[in-house]
């Protein structure tokens, strides 16, 4: 779905953990015949992976997609509502409040930063 409805040119970039599906050589001629970047973490931690754990903690959290012993076919149609939710319908902060649609068709994207915090700058937080 990404790949087909993709408006820019940049590559796309798959995130997973380091599971045996992802891992597998047909799972990988998929990810290179359309010129998808894989990533994956290292040793299978899921802080080195952020963004698909977000993405499997929202599925989760706010669809509820494994609470429920549903078949594969209503589980799929869950998923895809769910991705369709997320890309159209939900601003995300990270997107300067935009759908990620609304943002993938902006010609130039100013992508946020987010600084670290310095441990030298506590004014605001002691007296």
């Amino acid at each position: 779905m990404a790949q087909k409805q993709r408006k820019i040119k940049e590559s796309l970039i798959h995130h997973s953990d380091r599971g045996i599906q992802y891992c597998s050589d047909e799972y990988q001629y998929y990810l290179n015949k359309y010129k998808i970047k894989c990533s994956m973490t290292e040793n299978s931690d899921p802080y080195e992976n952020a963004i698909a754990e977000r993405i499997n903690g929202i599925l989760k959290q706010e669809f509820m997609i494994d609470t429920y012993h549903l078949d594969l076919t209503l589980m799929k149609q869950i998923v895809e509502e769910a991705i369709n939710i997320y890309n159209n319908d939900r601003p995300h902060w990270s997107n300067h409040m935009l759908t990620p649609n609304q943002m993938h068709l902006k010609s130039n994207m100013n992508y946020k930063t987010y600084k670290t915090k310095s441990s030298r700058n506590l004014s605001a937080t002691t007296a």
